[in-house]
């Protein structure tokens, strides 16, 4: 009988130390170089069975990072009051998010509408990536009237939530009047954000915040990584 390829038992053996908790989801790998001194094999034997790991879904690469162990998918509610860090706090992970973007500018056309603006009113826009434990589950752009909030963006900068920041520019609290989800695939500079092959499967929510009057506070549009996030819809007035 032919002997199977050494990249393959590579493979069978980090898959089961993965499985039975040697390598903890959102754990990193050791180096190629590492493996392949462990293995006594060449790190393009290694590279072939990390690929092989990668294609199963049970490891990712991030680029300039390593390799690491894939997190299981995060449940994620959608309900009346949806706050990224309490849904994944609440969920036993670790949340975090990194902003790419702070900017003022006109609205286009679908944002005022949504905001009740005139078209080309001035708006802060944020967009960003949005973690867990260490791995973006999701990417998000959200926009808000910049007359309204004229300092938000500066609590933004320094206080890293959205919640804290709209806290600070006097809005207590808002909840979610709308959601919309669409099916959509990650074009190129969203895969490569997301750590995503082009082509996955994302899900799209575009959502509209209201204060308690009922008054326009947000416009969101946030795109998951279909595979690393299970969105829930809980049942209006228990959220």
């Amino acid at each position: 009988m032919a002997r199977a390829p050494i990249w393959t038992s590579i493979a069978d053996t980090l898959s089961a130390e993965i499985a039975q908790g040697h390598y903890r989801p959102g754990e990193r790998l050791p180096t190629e170089t590492a493996l392949a001194a462990r293995f006594g094999v060449n790190r393009h034997t290694v590279r072939h069975a990390l690929s092989a790991l990668v294609e199963a879904g049970t490891i990712r690469t991030r680029r300039g990072a390593g390799v690491f162990v894939t997190a299981r998918p995060t449940d994620y509610p959608l309900g009346r009051r949806v706050r990224f860090h309490q849904n994944v706090t609440d969920s036993g992970r670790t949340p975090s998010r990194r902003l790419t973007l702070l900017d003022t500018r006109a609205a286009d056309a679908k944002e005022a509408e949504a905001l009740h603006l005139a078209p080309g009113a001035p708006v802060h826009v944020v967009e960003g990536l949005s973690l867990v434990d260490g791995q973006p589950v999701a990417a998000f752009r959200s926009v808000f009237d910049a007359a309204r909030f004229p300092d938000f963006l500066v609590h933004m900068q320094d206080l890293q939530s959205i919640t804290a920041a709209l806290a600070a520019c006097g809005l207590a609290d808002y909840t979610r009047a709308q959601t919309r989800l669409t099916a959509k695939l990650a074009p190129p500079v969203l895969a490569l954000a997301l750590e995503l092959p082009e082509g996955a499967p994302l899900l799209r929510s575009v959502a509209v915040n209201v204060d308690a009057g009922g008054r326009p506070v947000e416009y969101g549009t946030t795109w998951f990584a279909g595979d690393r996030v299970t969105l829930t819809v809980t049942p209006e007035g228990t959220a």
